[in-house]
């Protein structure tokens, strides 16, 4: 009979991972980084607990999107205020934060409740090539 394995805490062991956004795709990548996050490339992989690693992605700024996204894809927010409503393109948001729009759509892969918001904390996005992690020893990561 086989046995399900469960990580212990023990087990589980942090890496941090340097990812270079210049001429990627944005979807692509939100991909590969919130599989990271949650530890799917982990032998070890428990879905009910946060056994990923964190990573740092660097020139957010150059980021590409296919088709017609810049024209056509929205963010919505809502206030909860009527006439609350407020969309913003990406082509516009780009311009704006690039580093939220990076968040975003890592956020929307990741699980919603507490475990998606603790493996969200180990992402860090910054708009041009300079971070301050290199303590963390980063390891640069091929997307």
């Amino acid at each position: 009979m086989n046995k399900t394995y469960v990580a212990k805490k023990e087990d589980i062991k942090r890496q941090w991972y340097l990812v270079d956004a210049k001429d990627k795709v944005l979807g692509r990548l939100a991909a590969k980084v919130a599989a990271i996050l949650r530890g799917k490339h982990k032998p070890i992989f428990t879905p009910h607990l946060d056994t990923g690693d964190g990573v740092i992605v660097i020139n957010a700024a150059k980021i590409k999107v296919t088709g017609r996204k810049l024209k056509q894809k929205v963010y919505r927010r809502y206030s909860g205020y009527q006439g609350g409503l407020k969309e913003v393109f990406l082509e516009t948001m780009l311009k704006r934060k690039p580093a939220t729009v990076i968040k975003l759509a890592v956020r929307r892969m990741l699980p919603g409740g507490p475990l998606g918001r603790d493996v969200l904390k180990k992402l860090k996005v910054y708009v041009d090539d300079k971070h301050p992690h290199k303590s963390q020893n980063p390891v640069i990561l091929e997307v």
